[in-house]
């Protein structure tokens, strides 16, 4: 049995962030021993790791975000010649550069904090990108040799998002499709309410779910479609508890993914993308290179494309699952078919599996 050390302090994600739920459940059907540790003070966790006498693990696997326990840990690993794993997620400096620009790309700031996570993702002996897209960024902006990099698809928490069964509703009733999510402009929320907005297609209802910063301006666009006067309605929906969730959904026809044109958002699959296939149901969202060329190649996958972005692209794939509502179980099997060909907990467990069994690849 291997012992993984589960080490950072996690701050705002915590263990019951999806990410880290997935990994931590794959890890203990492998017969891993995970335990945890959430040291006081980062910068310092590694002489605190030591004063506890925790035991020895067999590998080292810090989570997403915890940049900043990255240093402390990789001291730790080398001392005691443990493999070091980094999963980040994202990249500091692209959130604060490129994503929110709190730095200008060419200020002191941006290089100085290029330069530190570039030396941070240079410690461990794997380094964790949830697609080939960020992969491909943490080579080219930090210089992390590819045989360094593993891919681990974010998944979903099969236990919870099963597939469900198909609602039953007169052939003649509006298609439901569902957001569900935070209201950000990575996620594409204000191409999402435009291409609500202009949308003149088949009777449809759009239930918005979730919370965040650009909520209330999407509330006040949509405003003239939430008063059920109009032969499609929107409806906003606050968040719940998670294990509702899936119950939440079982009458939406289809899930909608992220629709943002930022960099950032050209490489990420959201949670939503994972969380929709594996429940069965047919996933609209952009085709962008985050996604498998062969999914992208047609809509036979459960999956339906429209272009970053664009509105009225989003709003013609609308169109097209009306034009295919007869299709709508089977694309949704097809979509349940997809999330395990290409990104379930058993392709999860086959890369956890090499990491856990193969030496660190060589420097």
């Amino acid at each position: 049995m291997k012992n993984v050390l589960i080490w950072g302090r996690y701050g705002n994600y915590g263990p019951d962030y999806p990410r880290n739920r997935v990994i931590e459940s794959v890890l203990r059907d492998l017969g891993c021993e995970v335990q945890r540790f959430l040291p006081r003070v980062s910068a310092l966790a590694d002489i605190e790791y030591t004063l506890r006498r925790g035991p020895r693990p067999d590998l080292i696997w810090v989570p997403c975000f915890r940049q900043r326990d990255l240093t402390a840990a990789a001291r730790y690993a080398r001392r005691h010649r443990i493999p070091l794993v980094f999963d980040p997620l994202i990249s500091a400096y692209d959130k604060q550069v490129n994503e929110k620009h709190k730095f200008a790309a060419d200020s002191a700031k941006a290089h100085e904090l290029l330069a530190w996570e570039t030396k941070l993702f240079s410690l461990p002996d794997w380094l964790i990108a949830d697609t080939e897209g960020h992969a491909d960024y943490f080579h080219t902006t930090h210089g992390v040799a590819h045989k360094h990099i593993r891919v681990i698809p974010v998944g979903a928490e099969e236990a919870l998002f099963a597939p469900q069964p198909w609602p039953h509703r007169p052939t003649d009733a509006p298609l439901e499709i569902a957001f569900f999510g935070t209201f950000i402009g990575l996620q594409g929320v204000d191409v999402l309410a435009q291409a609500i907005l202009q949308y003149d297609g088949p009777p449809t209802h759009w239930r918005l779910i979730g919370e965040g910063p650009l909520k209330a301006d999407c509330e006040r666009l949509l405003a003239p479609l939430a008063s059920g006067k109009h032969i499609s309605r929107v409806s906003f929906e606050g968040w719940g508890p998670l294990q509702e969730l899936p119950a939440r959904l079982a009458s939406a026809d289809a899930i909608l993914g992220i629709f943002g044109t930022s960099d950032k958002a050209l490489r990420v699959i959201p949670n939503k993308v994972y969380q929709g296939l594996a429940l069965g149901r047919v996933v609209i969202t952009a085709a962008t290179p985050a996604f498998l060329p062969a999914l992208r190649a047609d809509e036979q996958h459960g999956l339906l494309w429209a272009q970053p972005g664009d509105p009225a692209s989003l709003g013609a794939a609308i169109e097209r699952l009306h034009q295919r509502r007869d299709e709508i179980p089977a694309l949704g099997q097809a979509a349940r078919a997809s999330y395990e060909a290409h990104y379930s907990n058993r392709r999860i467990a086959q890369v956890l599996g090499e990491i856990l069994d193969n030496q660190a690849p060589a420097c």
